[in-house]
């Protein structure tokens, strides 16, 4: 039988190993608190572009088929399945892939006519774009002058008013 010296930090070093999978495993997936459920992040980007609202998600080896995409009022919702198809090719040694179901719900900033809506999937990525409501729309309104009902008209220099006789003070300070 063989002695062997016991060395307190190998210990350490096995345990500082485990909590830093601990602490991988409950803060890198925090996005599961914010609207991710299952075993995929998705990066979304959302930006307007005129009058529409577009959302754009990074679904890497995803096929169309398997992506769901629901719009009620103003919030987004897609999800979907990557299959493993990890069998196929073998028995498995290492896997670093994620597979299995995904969702991810965002609010978007305003409605949007989902009857409108168009879907794009090219490459991986999933951009959708659509409109929003007539009533979310933004409108310039004109200003109109009482009962004229005329545009009101702006010059580069003010007029004067005419001076009271007097004492120096226009009619509408008195």
């Amino acid at each position: 039988m063989t002695m062997q010296r016991w060395d307190p930090f190998n210990e350490m070093t096995s345990l500082r190993s485990v909590i830093d999978r601990l602490f991988d495993d409950a803060f890198v997936r925090a996005p599961a608190a914010q609207g991710q459920q299952g075993g995929m992040w998705m990066p979304l980007d959302i930006y307007e572009k005129g009058d529409s609202i577009v959302v754009r998600a990074s679904l890497p080896g995803i096929k169309p088929e398997d992506i769901n995409i629901t719009v009620q009022g103003n919030t987004v919702s897609i999800e979907g399945e990557l299959k493993d198809e990890g069998q196929q090719h073998g028995t498995r040694r290492h896997q670093e892939h994620r597979y299995g179901r995904f969702f991810r719900s965002v609010t978007l900033p305003t409605r949007v006519d989902a009857d409108k809506a168009q879907a794009n999937f090219e490459n991986g990525m999933l951009t959708l774009s659509m409109p929003k409501e007539e009533g979310a729309r933004t409108r310039q309104i004109p200003v109109q002058a009482g009962a004229s009902r005329g545009a009101i008209e702006t010059s580069a220099k003010p007029q004067a008013e005419p001076a009271a006789a007097g004492n120096g003070r226009n009619q509408s300070q008195r």
